[in-house]
């Protein structure tokens, strides 16, 4: 036991988890009263351990009994005692039922061991594993430890290691140096900044986990697309382009043939805003429509400005045409402005130029709208 925590281990700050540990696991004259061998699931969890109802019955629902309660019971006060609260220990047994009935010695705490050696907090520990339980039950050693270290290196910190991993737990699902770092070194030797590959791993987890094989294919595809190696849009392309099976890409393509687009328009859209290949095609119609439908805009407008595609119907676009038609209406404009402006400029610029200044005109809806934006 002493091989796996010390006692001035930062990770539990407020009781040594050997000292713990081993008058838990070890000593015949322990105070703490033995869980009864006859107690059910639901019983052990609300009464023992103090879980909500409707955890203990969901975990009951799923877990026939506790065949060693003695155990169980080791895990639940050892996951406490290293600052799991009362939400984290209930969504771990939740999600992982069966970890009550793993090994604390040689399961558990090995992995709370390379935490402590890399330097985790007890309060990113609880994190991380609560994130994804799953954790507990991988390889200390093939995985767990050699995956955190990667993340550690390429980020620079532990605190940047928690987020990254309360964001997804993929990151300890895979060899990271036979998968990510390749992908890494690839997507650099394109031109790719460090800076934009980090950014992928926070917002698209999944991104940097295909096979390098694949992100090879990913690249040559957006190579034939015309997106250039050193646009910054090229890896939000690579990501798009890997988002997607070949049959759903082939979909997308064939939604925007439907819609009136050219090839060559398409081509041009996916360079100029690639994320856009990412909208639902229900979306990407609405929006399309609607746009059409004023008989101010063509698709020639949608492909200069393609990001139009990704935009609100409701809470953008259909209130802005509103606040249009009527000042056209009223003969307060003359001409509605470009595509660009009804879609990319903030609320607060739109009410300033748009609303403000014909409030009784547009009503007090609009009114509403424009105290909330520039509060």
């Amino acid at each position: 036991m002493a091989m796996y925590l010390c006692k001035s281990s930062p990770l539990f700050p407020y009781k040594s988890h050997f000292s713990f540990s081993l008058s838990l696991l070890y000593s015949s004259s322990s105070t703490e009263k033995k869980v009864k061998t006859d107690l059910t699931v639901y019983d052990f969890l609300l009464h023992k351990h103090q879980f909500s109802p409707e955890t203990a019955s969901q975990v009951a629902s799923v877990l026939n009994r506790i065949k060693n309660p003695e155990k169980s019971d080791s895990i639940l006060s050892f996951l406490k005692e290293s600052g799991f609260s009362k939400s984290q220990l209930e969504k771990v047994v939740k999600t992982k039922p069966g970890l009550l009935a793993a090994s604390l010695e040689n399961t558990i705490m090995p992995k709370f061991k390379i935490f402590q050696d890399l330097g985790f907090s007890a309060e990113d520990v609880a994190e991380i594993i609560s994130s994804d339980p799953a954790n507990l039950h991988r390889s200390a050693d093939s995985r767990v430890r050699p995956s955190l270290s990667v993340l550690k290196r390429l980020l620079g910190s532990s605190a940047e290691v928690t987020k990254v991993l309360k964001i997804s737990g993929w990151y300890l699902k895979k060899d990271l140096e036979k998968i990510m770092v390749p992908n890494i070194e690839f997507l650099k030797s394109c031109g790719v900044g460090m800076e934009q590959i980090i950014k992928k791993m926070y917002n698209f987890p999944r991104f940097l986990m295909c096979s390098p094989e694949n992100m090879k294919i990913f690249v040559k595809m957006v190579d034939e697309m015309g997106t250039c190696r050193s646009s910054k849009l090229f890896i939000h392309a690579v990501r798009v382009v890997g988002s997607m099976s070949n049959e759903n890409w082939e979909l997308k393509l064939r939604h925007f043939r439907n819609l009136g687009f050219s090839e060559d328009d398409i081509l041009k859209m996916f360079q100029k805003a690639p994320q856009v290949f990412s909208v639902s095609q229900r979306k990407m119609s609405k929006v399309v429509e609607l746009l059409l439908a004023t008989g101010k805009y063509d698709l020639s407008c949608i492909v200069n400005c393609p990001i139009s595609l990704t935009c609100s119907v409701e809470k953008k676009i259909k209130p802005r045409m509103q606040v249009l038609g009527v000042l056209e209406s009223k003969n307060l404009i003359g001409k509605w402005p470009r595509l660009s402006t009804i879609t990319t400029i903030p609320d607060s610029k739109f009410v300033k130029k748009f609303v403000q200044p014909y409030l009784n005109e547009v009503g007090e809806i609009y009114m509403v709208k424009w105290e909330a934006c520039v509060h």
